[in-house]
């Protein structure tokens, strides 16, 4: 801090001095700050000991490190609903438990539950009685032995008992209940709830002895195979990140146990900070990753050939960089720039107006923009 101090009376003491100098000469300096140019007398550009060079194409390597978050995609939130409304009798759920695909999740029972497996089973018997007749029937009729009008009535109830065995046997297939299994020995009040898949336990809207509605949401499940992290990235960041680029995730407090992502999708839309969203999904899932949790990551990049200068010549004011372009004798135009990747000694810079054949300051930049910045506040 003391440095930066020192550095401002410096450069106020010398443009002081030049500004002495042109009061008692001829010489007057036009305004700087509307049209980014600092104009320097001879004496100010040499007690500034400013020096220039050309940017240099480099290939440079580094890491971006990424915030953001555990967040859950709306397909993988899995609300838990029966068909038919019932009773309760068994649930031992907590919100943050885990549960495995398959897992009877409830106990309910009804007595609607009876009746459905009766009805399945007599449709079915009838059903096969009919089945015998038809071919009693088709057998009788090949000898004309019996009318076709008789035959028809046969086959057409055989038709009907089978739409009706089809029918119950999809209903008791949303009930859970596998009907080439039911008999009449296996008939039950209740039925159980399974958890369509792996995942975390986040609502439990029931309890034991309550009655349900159909279709009331009994339990609400986050798929915890499809939760993914989500991070912002800044606009000078973004040209380094691609779909299907490696990422290591670790926690706050979990720094050294790095876990291994890819990129899975960017958005191109920036929101108010400049920042994209970067989507990235885990390689394996680990349950210490909760939703809504903070996470880092980071992210390496390859080598890539960048325009690059010296640390010194880029400038910071009020949040945004600069660099200073030698036009002619003792005139500078202060241009703004994105910065990159920091390498031994080296800053990577982009804009449309700088290349490797621009003249840019490298050294004492920072006297420019004092200058800058005071010829502004003069006007």
């Amino acid at each position: 801090m003391k440095r930066y101090i020192v550095s401002i009376l410096a450069c106020t003491a010398l443009f002081s001095c030049g500004k002495k100098e042109t009061e008692t000469s001829t010489e007057k300096l036009p305004a700087t700050a509307a049209s980014n140019v600092v104009e320097l007398t001879t004496e100010q550009a040499k007690n500034a000991g400013i020096e220039t060079g050309k940017p240099q194409e480099k290939e440079l390597s580094g890491t971006i490190q990424l915030q953001g978050s555990v967040t859950v995609p709306p397909q993988s939130i899995v609300h838990v609903t029966f068909p038919l409304g019932g009773y309760i009798r068994k649930t031992n759920l907590m919100p943050g438990m885990q549960v495995q695909k398959g897992q009877v999740l409830a106990v309910i029972e009804d007595m609607q539950y009876i009746q459905l497996q009766q009805d399945y089973l007599t449709a079915k018997e009838q059903f096969r009685l009919s089945e015998m007749e038809y071919n009693r029937q088709k057998e009788l009729n090949a000898k004309k032995a019996s009318s076709d009008k008789l035959f028809e009535q046969v086959t057409a109830e055989k038709e009907t008992h089978r739409i009706t065995m089809a029918s119950l046997s999809q209903k008791l297939t949303l009930l859970g209940v596998n009907p080439s299994r039911l008999t009449a020995s296996t008939i039950s009040k209740s039925l159980s709830i399974v958890s369509p898949v792996n995942g975390l336990v986040s609502k439990v809207n029931v309890n034991v002895g309550k009655y349900i509605a159909a279709t009331e949401m009994l339990f609400e499940l986050i798929n915890v195979q499809d939760i993914v992290l989500t991070f912002n990235a800044f606009e000078k960041d973004i040209p380094y990140l691609k779909t299907g680029q490696k990422v290591e995730v670790y926690l706050n407090d979990r720094i050294s146990d790095k876990l291994s992502a890819k990129v899975m999708y960017i958005n191109q839309s920036l929101n108010g900070d400049r920042a994209a969203e970067i989507i990235c999904k885990l390689d394996r899932y680990d349950s210490a990753l909760l939703p809504g949790q903070f996470v880092n990551a980071d992210v390496s990049i390859s080598n890539k050939k960048s325009l690059t200068v010296p640390e010194g010549a880029v400038t910071e004011w009020q949040g945004k960089n600069y660099v200073f372009e030698h036009k002619k004798e003792n005139s500078y135009e202060m241009i703004p720039v994105t910065v990159g990747i920091v390498q031994n000694g080296m800053k990577q810079i982009s804009s449309e107006k700088v290349s490797t054949n621009s003249e840019l300051v490298i050294k004492n930049a920072y006297s420019l923009l004092m200058k800058a910045m005071n010829s502004g506040e003069e006007e």
